[in-house]
């Protein structure tokens, strides 16, 4: 009987298998930039958002004109202009203010003319260019202001009337100048210089008070947690535009007033994000190892909590900088952050109010700078959020 089930029974080979690995092992910071590579619109965000302090950082230094430098004879120029040939070698631009100036065919400014008699009985202005009688005749500009579809001008060529052969780019001032004269291309710039150092400063005092603050109250809880959301509450309270207020009593309006008031208060957001995470990794088994192990409070508030809590303290950090872009810009806005001449979006925005209906353009430039910065940043910190939540992870 043991013989029959014994032919029956054959021994099991051992059969060694290779492990198969479905992907390649990565830590959580290599996964979360894998994740975030895919996410098309934050990698586009963030190659803006280098494209931005490389342009704040180089265009001042490589451009030819300051963000001070006025010229009230080039005053309110477009980025567009409308060229008339006047001779053969001979190219002139009209602008809205009724000045000729002398530019190439391909838009460059050459000089104003300066007229050789003004005429306000008739509305004409008489200019001696290469020998030819140039007549600027403005005499129905009070007509097309009522009705657009009336030529607000005419510019008479020995008493022929011309008419543009082209409209080209403003190559002297590629985005034109605002009403002193002054380049809009590089006070854009500048802006943006101004704009990213209080974001960017913004941030670095939100991360070192509002994390260290939120770590402590959160993991020391009870009664110094309570006494210090306390603090945080009543901090929260106060509007920004009274602690503005406030500074500029105190020290002047400028920009050390905007990142020392927006410092003071932006913290605070940061703080109860971190507190939040201290509460919830302090119960962890590590943390609890730790303590046994005889690991100080700063310690373990260094090597520990805040570390696990680093992917939403950056995702924080990269959201408050757009908040802290738009508040300067704001408080700029209304006269409250950088004075003149220094160039702030906020101020290049408030500047060009005055004439939107008949230079929209100078407004044009800067909202849409700062549209394109706040965009930046918001997809690059709604990617982050995505490519940092470990449950997300695939």
């Amino acid at each position: 009987m043991d013989k029959k089930i014994d032919k029956k029974w054959e021994k099991a080979v051992k059969v060694e298998e290779e492990e198969v690995l479905t992907r390649p092992s990565l830590t959580y910071w290599q996964d979360a930039w894998r994740r975030l590579r895919k996410n098309k619109l934050s990698i586009l965000g963030l190659i803006v958002i280098i494209l931005l302090i490389f342009t704040a950082i180089f265009g001042p230094v490589i451009s030819k004109y300051n963000y001070s430098d006025e010229n009230l004879n080039m005053g309110n120029l477009p980025s567009r202009l409308n060229v008339y040939q006047v001779s053969k070698n001979d190219f002139v631009y009209v602008h809205p203010e009724y000045r000729i100036y002398k530019i190439t065919r391909n838009g460059h400014f050459i000089k104003l003319l300066n007229p050789k008699s003004v005429n306000y009985t008739t509305y004409e202005k008489d200019y001696k260019i290469s020998g030819l009688n140039v007549v600027l005749d403005f005499k129905n500009a009070r007509l097309a202001m009522k009705d657009p579809n009336i030529q607000k001008f005419q510019l008479l060529v020995n008493g022929k009337e011309i008419k543009p052969i082209d409209r080209v780019s403003n190559k002297t001032h590629w985005l034109g100048t605002d009403t002193h004269g002054r380049d809009t291309l590089i006070r854009v710039i500048y802006g943006a210089r101004i704009s990213l150092i209080v974001g960017f400063v913004a941030s670095l005092v939100n991360f070192l008070i509002g994390v260290l603050y939120g770590g402590i109250s959160g993991y020391l809880g009870g009664k110094v947690d309570a006494v210090m959301m306390r603090v945080m509450d009543t901090i929260s309270t106060i509007p920004l535009l009274l602690y503005v207020i406030l500074l500029m009593v105190i020290i002047a309006p400028g920009l050390k007033t905007i990142i020392l008031a927006i410092g003071l208060t932006f913290w605070v957001n940061m703080a109860r994000i971190v507190r939040g995470q201290a509460l919830v990794i302090k119960q962890q088994e590590y943390v609890f190892a730790a303590k046994t192990l005889g690991a100080s409070t700063t310690r373990i508030l260094l090597k520990h909590i805040i570390p696990n809590a680093m992917g939403p303290i950056i995702v924080s950090l990269t959201m408050m900088i757009p908040s802290a872009i738009f508040t300067e810009a704001f408080l700029s806005f209304i006269g409250l952050g950088v004075s003149a001449p220094q160039a702030s979006w906020g101020t290049l925005a408030s500047d060009a109010l005055g004439s939107i209906q008949t230079y929209p353009e100078q407004l044009l430039y800067p909202s849409l700078a700062i549209s394109i910065a706040m965009l930046a940043f918001n997809f690059l910190g709604d990617g982050l959020r995505d490519s940092l939540d470990p449950r997300l992870r695939k």
